[in-house]
Parts: structure tokens; sequence; C-alpha cells
């Protein structure tokens, strides 16, 4: 499938996620030291960072007008909106600032190169770390799934206080309203 617009989605044609379970070990877990790179050039250790962390992770962004990873993405539950779901922590930025979040991230298996591709074009405030070898992803068991032989964490999103997750949204869906309804978490509950 050709993906013309990646933020134009009508996500009433787009199968939503179920929550597996796959998430509910995460609340009170300490992040382990584990060190990733991230798309402004530096190295970003989240179990080292002080004040609130917000980290939403995604299974793939895409690239206008470039094929899909397989024909069926968007019928996979929760593979589609990676962009909107990027896009929309981007336009609330400030807010979530605002409200408590030292840090914001975006976090996939997708490598450094290619993410650092897709912050540029989206003009992200923040950087997305690249979990490329799945260091995080397995210490913390993060929810996964596989696509064209690929191992994709499943959408989500995590607040992390001083090293230890308090809060995960998922499933997220749509995904575009991730950013938002993480805004509103954090306004009710500030620290």
């Amino acid at each position: 499938m050709n993906q013309k617009n990646l933020l134009d989605v009508d996500w009433s044609k787009i199968p939503a996620p179920i929550d597996d379970g796959a998430a509910t070990h995460l609340v009170g877990l300490k992040i382990p030291p584990v060190s990733l790179v991230a798309t402004d050039d530096t190295s970003v250790t989240l179990s080292a960072l002080r004040g609130r962390s917000v980290v939403f992770a995604y299974p793939r962004t895409g690239e206008p007008g470039k094929i899909a990873l397989v024909d069926d993405w968007d019928m996979i539950p929760g593979a589609r909106g990676c962009t909107p779901q990027t896009c929309s922590f981007r336009d609330l930025f400030a807010e979530l600032k605002a409200v408590g979040a030292a840090h914001v991230f975006g976090l996939s298996t997708q490598s450094n190169a290619y993410q650092a591709e897709m912050a540029s074009r989206l003009h992200l405030p923040f950087p997305v770390l690249s979990d490329e070898k799945l260091a995080l992803t397995r210490a913390l068991g993060l929810p996964t799934m596989e696509v064209a032989g690929l191992t994709l964490i499943k959408r989500l999103a995590l607040i992390i206080d001083g090293g230890r997750i308090t809060q995960v949204f998922y499933p997220v869906f749509p995904p575009d309203r991730n950013a938002s309804d993480v805004l509103e978490w954090l306004k009710e509950n500030r620290i």
C-alpha cells in the first residue's frame, strides 16, 4: 500500500488494538540503565534522568510516498498512526512541559538514521530514541508485535518519575489523541 498521506486517517476504518494485558506489569517498574541513541546525537539513559519523563512508543513511522512495510499494514490492529501520534506530541509539547514533563521522547525500534530524517521532516522539538537492538524493549518486557520479520513495539506511552514507571497508556487508540490523554493525566497528577 502506498502511504500518500500519513496524517489524514479515518480511524473508523482502522482496527483498534485490544488490551492484551501485555503492559500490566510495567507500572512500578524501575527503568534499567540502558542507554539509547537519540535523534539529537546524544545518548539517553532514561533511568538517570531527573524529574518526570514522558516516553511514547510506536511500531514504525512511514515516509510519504513510500511503500508500506507490508501491504496490509493499516489492517494490523495498532500499526497505523505513528506519524499522527508523533505529531500530536509535537503540537502539545509546550503544554506537556508546562504541566511538569521535564523530558519528552519518542521511542521505536527503527534506526537512529531513519528516525533523524523523520524528526527533521516533522520538526520535532524533542528527541526520538532508537531501541534498534531491543535492549530497553526486552529489559522492560514492552509489548511487541512481529511484522515482516521485525520486532516492533506496540503503541504505548509511559510516565516515568525519577527512573520508575508511574503510569502506562496502553493500548492507545486513536493514536492522534495519545498526547492529549497524557496531557490530561499530567494536569491531574502534578508532582
